[in-house]
C-alpha cells in the first residue's frame, strides 16, 4: 500500500487566516495535524501555528503523539501567560497517524477527521461542541449541526487550563488498498456534506483531484456570507 496526500488553506472572505496545518513524516509513520484557530478570541493564528510546529518539533524529537499533543498543551499555555494573553489564543487540534497497516486519530473542538473506504463514507469525529452534545441526546438530529446558532461554540479546545487530557482518540482502524481520509476544519465541512464528499472521492483519483473538486462546491455554497477560513487535507492509501 502506497500512502498519498495533498493539503489546501485559504482564508475565505476573512481578513486572516486562523487556520494551521502541517504534515511530518517520521521513519515508521506520517503524521497529519490540522488547527483552527478561535477567532472570537483573537490571535486564533497564533494559537494554531504554534501548535503545528509544536508537534511537528516533538514528534520529530521522539515524543509519542500523546506526548506531543500535551506539550503543545502546555507550552500554548505557558506563551499565554508569557504574553498576558490568557483569554486569548485558543484552538481547534485534529491529528491523524498512519503507521504501517494501521491509522488513528486524535482531536479537540470541532475541527473533523473522515474515514471513507471504498469511496464510501464510514466514519467521523465527534466535535466538542454544544451542537453535537445535542445530537447526542437526541434533542437535534445530525443534519441540524451545519446550521445551528451554537454550532461555534466549542466544549474541549487547546488553550485551556485542563485537569486531564481533553482530547479524544478514535479507535483503530486497519488501512485497506483503498481508505481515505479527509481532515477539515469547519469553514470546510459546514459547507459540504457527507454524501458530496463521497462523491467527489469516487470521481477523483488523486487527493488533489478530490480536494479541489470539494473546494468548488465550498466556495459555491460560502461565496457572499462571509465565509470563513477553511482547509483540508485529503489522504490516500492505495
Amino acid at each position: 500500500m502506497e500512502l498519498s496526500y495533498e493539503t489546501l488553506s485559504n482564508r475565505g472572505e476573512r481578513q486572516v487566516n486562523e487556520d494551521c496545518l502541517g504534515v511530518t513524516v517520521c521513519a515508521n509513520a506520517v503524521v497529519f495535524v490540522l488547527c483552527d484557530g478561535l477567532g472570537g478570541y483573537g490571535n486564533g493564528d497564533v494559537a494554531s501555528s504554534h501548535v503545528v510546529s509544536m508537534m511537528d518539533f516533538c514528534i520529530n524529537n521522539g515524543m509519542s503523539v500523546e506526548e506531543s499533543i500535551q506539550r503543545s498543551q502546555d507550552t500554548l499555555l505557558e506563551r499565554q501567560k508569557a504574553e498576558h494573553l490568557e483569554d486569548s489564543m485558543k484552538t481547534t487540534l485534529t491529528c491523524l497517524v498512519v503507521k504501517g497497516e494501521n491509522a488513528w486519530f486524535a482531536h479537540v473542538g470541532d475541527s473533523r477527521v473522515y474515514w471513507f473506504e471504498k469511496g464510501k463514507y464510514c466514519l467521523r469525529s465527534q466535535d466538542h461542541s454544544v451542537p453535537q452534545m445535542l445530537v447526542n441526546s437526541g434533542a437535534i438530529r445530525e443534519e441540524e449541526i451545519r446550521y445551528h446558532e451554537d454550532r461555534s461554540r466549542l466544549l474541549r479546545v487547546m488553550g485551556t487550563e485542563w485537569n486531564s487530557p481533553k482530547y479524544q482518540w478514535g479507535e483503530k482502524i486497519t488501512l485497506t488498498n483503498e481508505s481515505s481520509f479527509l481532515l477539515c476544519s469547519d469553514g470546510f465541512w459546514e459547507l459540504i456534506d457527507e454524501k458530496m464528499m463521497a462523491k467527489y472521492l469516487r470521481k477523483s483519483r488523486t487527493p488533489g483531484e478530490w480536494l479541489a473538486r470539494m473546494e468548488q462546491e465550498v466556495i459555491r455554497n460560502g461565496r457572499g456570507t462571509n465565509m470563513d477560513n477553511y482547509s483540508a487535507i485529503a489522504v490516500y492509501v492505495r
